[in-house]
């Protein structure tokens, strides 16, 4: 170059779409949609999967004074301006909110944002938490920030300076039906989200977005299936790891991202997230059960070999099975019968074809084997014959009803009209009970007793053959809201193959619920009380 003389520099800027966020998430968005919400929008032809509608301001909520104590902080956030909804009404973003950081101990804390002015749902689900805090500022592993303008908090991992969470980004928004919080992830490292079928351990962080909402899904890409587990482990660059649950159970979805991002984002309750430290992948795991609690041991026989299938047609080929797994010396320790043993898939019946069934489990039992039988949630209610568990049901009022009626809802399943007991009532728990100990122990006629080992309780999403009721669900606000997560069959709502959302349940202390709230609940509220 020479001094003195002119030269022009010219040179191809790349845009940086890793650090899009999306502003509308619902399917089909237009560029009109996207504008309406003030939102930037701009398809990238070569990968659809960018957003194609961005945010370029930041999130409208602030907060004025934190308040901190020696075991965390409490705000107020308020909305600072005017924020078109998302999709209506219920995605107005509600105009002030509070937050609260417990240090519960040095390794774990929790940080929750919710609606103080007005109740809403929050998880039923008791954790193992501390009385009270058991932490001090020196020996704690993490240290918080709380962003005023806009708002947002930042956790950082004090042995290493490493941010493991910064939720000040534009896309958190707190509506009734509509909740969204991001984060920027310490690495592309993310394990865990369930339960849907993925191709490697880690999760793609390649704009991929994956729903949440137990339904009777075999696993398919993409597909949410039987479980709910909004839990992910993080690995930092360094090799640290943390874990973060996020503890709500409405319908949801999350997004990964190339920035590294995480958005979550949840059409009821609240926000409420409890972090371990670790620092080993090993140490989150154990401070993670011991949070939520530890898994049941199982008994020994059960680690042995099991045998179990669909389809068979009598006893007698159930004990021919027996007698030929022997014959051959095959390792086996455990038998199951599926719906087949019962009266046209009645639970706590026995089929006429299955009518050795009892004699047939001593028999297995005494040479020293294990018997399990099925039993599914659901409770037929269109028998011309009395079938006690439903008149009992009925008389116990155990089963989920229409609110503001006492009409039991009833879907389909075997061709019955399937009620669904709700497990969180104690009259309820106590009528489950009492079944599974009369089949077990038949006070009527000891023949009948069936002296199983274990139970198989299936269906339990809750699974229906029809979507939402005989006649059709009577809310559509709850049954195909404004905003309906990335859920197989989107377009189709919540209530694929699973009963109505407007179902009125009860948590033990009489506290309505809708099933909208608490229906990824179902297998694990069913679960208690027959483990008991």
């Amino acid at each position: 170059l020479e001094l003195g003389s002119s030269y022009t520099l010219e040179w191809t800027q790349q845009p940086n779409y890793d650090s899009r966020f999306n502003c509308y998430p619902i399917a089909n968005g237009t560029q009109e949609d996207c504008e309406e919400l003030g939102c930037v929008w701009d398809e990238v032809e070569s990968d659809l999967e960018i957003p194609s509608c961005y945010f370029d301001s930041d999130n409208p909520y602030t907060i004025e004074e934190v308040e901190y104590t020696s075991s965390g902080l409490v705000a107020n956030l308020t909305l600072s301006s005017n924020v078109t909804a998302l999709n209506g009404n219920y995605t107005q973003p509600i105009s002030t909110l509070r937050l609260e950081v417990i240090y519960h101990l040095n390794n774990m804390l929790q940080f929750k944002i919710y609606d103080y002015a007005n109740s809403r749902y929050e998880v039923p689900v008791p954790l193992n938490l501390p009385s009270s805090p058991t932490t001090t500022e020196s020996d704690r592993l993490y240290e918080v920030t709380v962003y005023k303008i806009p708002f947002g908090i930042q956790i950082r991992r004090k042995s290493t300076g490493t941010v493991i969470w910064d939720s000040k980004l534009p896309t958190f928004t707190f509506s009734d039906m509509f909740i969204q919080i991001s984060t920027l992830l310490a690495s592309q490292y993310i394990y865990g989200f369930g339960e849907t079928e993925h191709t490697m351990f880690r999760r793609n962080m390649s704009w991929h977005t994956w729903g949440m909402f137990t339904r009777d899904q075999a696993p398919a890409y993409k597909m949410n299936s039987y479980g709910h587990q909004p839990f992910h482990m993080a690995l930092e660059e360094d090799g640290n790891a943390h874990g973060v649950l996020f503890l709500n159970t409405n319908a949801m979805d999350v997004t990964f991202q190339p920035t590294p991002a995480l958005t979550y984002r949840t059409i009821g309750g609240i926000l409420d997230f409890y972090m371990v430290l670790g620092p080993t992948p090993e140490l989150v795991v154990q401070e993670y059960t011991e949070l939520i609690g530890r898994p049941v041991m199982p008994p020994y026989w059960s680690l042995g070999f099991q045998l179990c299938r669909y389809g068979y047609r009598n006893d007698s080929e159930v004990a021919q099975l027996y007698e030929s797994m022997k014959a051959a010396e095959i390792p086996y320790d455990v038998q199951y019968v599926d719906i087949d043993y019962m009266e046209r898939q009645l639970d706590f019946t026995i089929g006429t074809r299955f009518s050795g069934l009892p004699a047939l489990v001593n028999r297995i039992k005494e040479e020293g084997m294990r018997f399990i039988i099925i039993l599914d949630p659901t409770i037929s209610g269109n028998e011309t014959d009395d079938y006690p568990p439903f008149t009992r049901g009925v008389e116990d009022d155990v089963f989920i009803k229409w609110p503001n009626t006492d009409d039991i809802i009833y879907s389909k399943l075997y061709g019955a009209h399937a009620a669904f007991p709700d497990f969180f009532r104690n009259a309820t728990v106590a009528w489950w009970k009492r079944e599974i100990l009369e089949f077990y122990d038949n006070p009527n006629n000891s023949s009948r007793s069936v002296k199983f080992d274990g139970l198989w309780i299936d269906m339990n999403e809750p699974a229906t053959f029809l979507n939402g009721a005989i006649g059709g669900c009577r809310n559509d606000l709850l049954n195909m809201p404004p905003y309906v997560p990335y859920l197989g069959y989107r377009s189709q709502g919540l209530i694929v193959e699973t009963p109505c959302m407007e179902g009125q349940q009860y948590l033990s202390d009489g506290t309505p619920v809708r099933h909208y709230d608490v229906h990824s609940l179902y297998g694990w509220s069913q679960t208690r009380p027959t483990l008991e």
